[in-house]
């Protein structure tokens, strides 16, 4: 499926901050000092290389969701079903399923998030309803993200392109549960 050699990440957080906020939560704020800033070892290890994983199961899209977080911001693809192959990778665009027509996404840079899982079930209804294919969550206010745009969801891919301030440090990985859920978590460093 994938052709191209990647760095696979297979890290289970489950102790470090499993779920993104909901959309428009709020953040506890540190104290206003000016040594009131994120360690600087928050990323140390994560890279900008395309981060992949090759396990081919049936699960589909159920959600999509973002968070803020002291160091980074958080994209998280909830699957219902067991965890699935993926690729995360910088791209200069993104295309749409089935179209190929071009994705324009707001920021410096842009990760293309492809999801082996598709977004409708067996009978063509959608598992994963949308409001607006450009605006997938609100991020305004965030510190990395820009724009979350729908790609699309075709053969049994799903695909967002996350625009981001800038070509920084990312890491994924996916997490277990409830029940037989999954969660692909995408992290996007403030900073190198």
């Amino acid at each position: 499926m994938f052709r191209h050699p990647v760095r696979t990440t297979m890290t289970g957080l489950a102790a470090f901050a499993v779920a993104a906020l909901p959309t428009g939560a709020a953040v506890a704020a540190a104290p206003d000092t000016s040594s009131a800033r994120p360690s600087a070892d928050c990323a140390k290890g994560w890279g900008s290389l395309p981060e992949a994983t090759n396990t081919l199961r049936r699960a589909t899209v159920e959600n999509v969701r973002t968070g803020r977080h002291a160091c980074f911001d958080r994209l998280v693809v909830d699957l219902a079903g067991p965890a699935t192959a993926y690729r995360v990778q910088y791209v200069p665009v993104v295309y749409q399923e089935g179209s190929g027509d071009p994705i324009p996404a707001r920021g410096g840079a842009t990760l293309r998030i492809d999801v082996e899982a598709p977004a409708y079930d067996d009978a063509g209804r959608p598992t994963y309803p949308l409001k607006n294919l450009r605006e997938v969550s609100a991020v305004t206010g965030y510190d990395t993200f820009r724009q979350v745009a729908w790609g699309g969801s075709f053969e049994g891919r799903t695909t967002l392109a996350l625009g981001v301030r800038a070509r920084l440090p990312f890491q994924t990985h996916l997490l277990t549960g409830p029940g037989n859920a999954h969660r692909l978590v995408v992290d996007v460093a403030h900073r190198w």
